[in-house]
């Protein structure tokens, strides 16, 4: 917005909330010339204004559809989480069963350490 001292010849001055004062204004006769200036400055105004705001829209749908692919790619992740926890369960009642059961728990011996095959290799089904 123009300040008080900024007003183009020809326009009205304003105060400074921004609301026409009429005893601030100058009245000077406008030329053709000055109607032809003002009606090209308000056209290419007006121009400018709407690029800026198809620009505006643009970004703003680029925006929707990162937020879109986002939504996606972050189901994806839940519903893997998902599937991740409940491997991990059944991995871990699997284990506790076989902890339950397994020699090389049971057996105090095999706490020594021998140099041979990985004593957990044994306990694997072949």
């Amino acid at each position: 917005m123009p300040s008080e001292g900024r007003a183009k010849k020809g326009e009205p001055r304003r105060g400074r909330r921004g609301v026409w004062a009429p005893h601030l204004t100058k009245i000077s006769p406008q030329s053709p010339e000055d109607d032809d200036r003002k009606v090209r400055r308000r056209e290419k105004n007006r121009v400018a204004a709407q690029r800026s705001r198809k620009k505006q829209t643009q970004k703003a749908d680029k925006l929707h559809e990162e937020y879109e692919c986002l939504e996606q790619e972050n189901a994806v992740l839940r519903r893997e989480i998902g599937k991740l926890t409940e491997e991990l369960r059944h991995l871990s009642d699997a284990l506790k069963e076989h902890e339950k059961m397994c020699p090389l728990l049971l057996c105090p011996v095999n706490f020594v350490s021998v140099p041979g095959p990985e004593p957990v290799a044994g306990c694997l089904p072949r």
